[in-house]
């Protein structure tokens, strides 16, 4: 089977129905967090006529599969997640969520068509394979640490004899060009952490406030040095996002409460800058309540790490992307992105990307574009084969022999 970026292109677009038809089976049919029984069989049952030998998680509803190339040699893991958003669709697409308050808003929908159409062209060329490649089909990504479960049940080691020693994941935007390639060495995207806060002050009628303690006043000071925190402290060079999100307190006009609960969400790209501020915020906070003379209860979820890819492999994809679409395909992003993601464990393990491929609908405006996790967002499908090429591609590449 041929195998040069041209011909792989070709099939892949060849292939191009099943790959809409099986995004679009699975827009119908969300699912949310890591238990997605209807997506896990859709999966399997692609799967079942390939000679991809599958397992499925025990603590999620996970899918791996191996594909097992002529020669021996070393294991790359290709990524796709499967899981949607508690959000409304409003899009009116014909094939629109048919599950009431569930999307897949973020794509992960084109991930798994894209990777499934990947495993038909691997499948194809397994002649040429000096290896195994991975298939790594994830739950869980939208907050719910998916592939940690997946990496504590042993993905890499899924094929004893040659652990993972890379990997590749791509991840759509409606607002990017569509058909672009877009990646960054190093940061990629974001660490996110979650903070919330109450403050503890003393209730009383509103019209004696010398009688209470107001903890809503004290909640705006905390605010308001929090963001001068961040641009009087944090390098602009090593940035970070602090936003409280959320603020309540009180029940009536004439009521002074005594609490006043906040939270919020903490955006770094390096771990000694995720450690400090995350220190910083309970510091600064506790220290306005306490000059008030309040109590602060603190609480830190931790979320992703950075998405860091390796500079090596990074510049391998966007040579790999002008070989297969152009080199006007080919994007190396100015900056990383402030969101977050859970492949960014893998990669904590093993050299890898993860890039972006454009998908924004013709004709539609980037600066009204609705982006990914709104309940409008739209994807066009006209890329999807370019990223199953491109995920086949990098396979064939790591495993040439």
């Amino acid at each position: 089977m041929p195998t040069s970026p041209s011909d792989l292109l070709a099939a892949a677009y060849s292939d191009a129905d099943r790959t809409i038809e099986l995004r679009r089976q699975l827009h119908r049919n969300p699912e949310i967090g890591l238990h997605l029984p209807r997506t896990q069989a859709t999966v399997l049952e692609a799967f079942a006529e390939l000679p991809i030998e599958v397992t499925t998680g025990t603590t999620t509803s996970s899918v791996v599969g191996v594909l097992r190339g002529a020669r021996p040699g070393p294991t790359y893991l290709l990524r796709g997640d499967m899981d949607a958003l508690p959000v409304h669709e409003d899009t009116g697409l014909p094939f629109a969520s048919q599950v009431p308050g569930a999307m897949h808003a973020c794509g992960h929908d084109t991930h798994v068509a894209m990777l499934v159409g990947a495993a038909r062209l691997l499948a194809a060329r397994r002649e040429a394979l000096a290896g195994q490649v991975v298939f790594m089909v994830q739950p869980g990504e939208e907050g719910f640490h998916g592939a940690r479960y997946m990496l504590e049940e042993g993905l890499l080691d899924v094929v004893p004899e040659a652990p993972v020693s890379g990997a590749f994941a791509l991840h759509v935007s409606s607002t990017l060009p569509s058909g672009t390639v877009n990646v960054r060495p190093g940061p990629m995207m974001a660490a996110a952490d979650q903070w919330r806060m109450t403050l503890r002050g003393r209730g009383g009628h509103a019209s004696e406030p010398h009688a209470a303690a107001d903890p809503i006043p004290v909640a705006a000071e905390i605010v308001l040095a929090l963001q001068s925190m961040v641009t009087r402290r944090v390098d602009v060079f090593d940035p970070a996002v602090v936003t409280v999100a959320h603020i309540e307190a009180g029940s009536t006009n004439n009521v002074i409460p005594d609490t006043a609960y906040l939270e919020g969400t903490i955006r770094t790209l390096s771990p000694e800058r995720r450690a400090d501020v995350v220190a910083s915020v309970e510091r600064v906070a506790g220290h306005v309540a306490a000059a008030h003379e309040m109590a602060l209860h603190w609480e830190h979820i931790e979320g992703y790490p950075v998405t860091m890819n390796d500079p090596g492999v990074a510049a391998q994809v966007l040579e790999t992307a002008a070989e297969l679409l152009g080199r006007q395909a080919a994007v190396l992003m100015p900056a990383p992105l402030m969101g977050a993601e859970d492949f960014s464990y893998v990669l904590q393990r093993v050299p890898g990307v993860m890039a972006w491929l454009g998908a924004r609908p013709p004709g539609v405006d980037p600066a009204t574009a609705p982006p990914n996790h709104s309940n409008l967002v739209v994807f066009d499908e006209e890329p999807l084969p370019a990223g199953v090429a491109l995920y086949a591609q990098m396979a064939l590449q790591a495993l040439s022999g």
